[in-house]
């Protein structure tokens, strides 16, 4: 088989892949999927993504973490919203967690209708992630979170790191990945020096949260790949 990789730049483009053969990396890399990634590689048990903020309340009382984040600020009366720092092993080891973003969350609920399989993607488990992409017998779809249906700079990047750092496995490659190969390329030696130009750079400014970004951009701190199983996103296992 001739394996192909391909860029979904938003949500709202993901009618047009067929992706029943395809294994789909979810990527919201400011903040949603850094913080699954890091809260799975802490221990967490599972984290559970729904879509709405009124969906984790139907999970009230039943001993799971609510989580709940909506234009960058965490949803008032929840235990946290989307910052990696709530996602430590003292807060999370052993927990299940309900989960809710801006983005992230409905990105996922748009992949698992028809992929062959979801996977969650970010520069803390660049490395993990690709290696396992390379195993596997299966297309690639990247499908970029964006912002609000629209394109957003930071994950096309990362969309652009993974397609460098798997071009030599793969065969076909479409004309988003060779965007968002360029992209990276440019960005690559200073990553936020690069996303101080994204418009999510400038909303998460106002917000005094500095230090997540800068979190987020870290290479390689994890090895776990969160996999989609059902409802629950969980530890991957090869």
């Amino acid at each position: 088989m001739s394996k192909r990789i391909e860029v979904c730049l938003t949500p709202a483009l993901i009618h047009l892949y067929d992706i029943t053969e395809s294994i789909v990396v979810v990527i919201d890399v400011l903040r949603a999927t850094s913080s699954i990634t890091y809260g799975i590689d802490n221990g967490a048990e599972a984290i559970i993504p729904v879509a709405q903020v009124e969906d984790c309340l139907s999970y009230a009382n039943q001993g799971f973490l609510l989580a709940a984040e909506r234009n960058g600020e965490v949803v008032s009366g929840y235990d946290f919203g989307n910052s990696p720092f709530s996602y430590t092993k003292e807060k999370v080891g052993g927990k299940t967690i309900v989960l809710t973003t801006t983005n992230g969350t409905k990105a996922l609920h748009l992949a698992r209708k028809h992929a062959y399989q979801v996977v969650i993607g970010s520069f803390l488990n660049l490395d993990s992630l690709c290696e396992y992409l390379k195993a596997q017998n299966k297309n690639v779809l990247l499908l970029c979170a964006g912002w609000k249906d629209q394109f957003n700079l930071e994950d096309t990047l990362f969309a652009g790191a993974v397609v460098e750092n798997l071009r030599t496995s793969f065969a076909h490659f479409d004309d988003s990945s060779v965007a968002a190969q360029d992209l990276y390329a440019l960005a690559k030696n200073d990553l936020r020096k690069y996303l101080h130009k994204s418009s999510h750079s400038h909303r998460l400014a106002e917000l005094n949260i500095e230090e997540d970004v800068q979190f987020c951009l870290q290479l390689n701190i994890c090895k776990s790949i969160p996999v989609l199983e059902g409802e629950k996103l969980v530890r991957l296992t090869t």
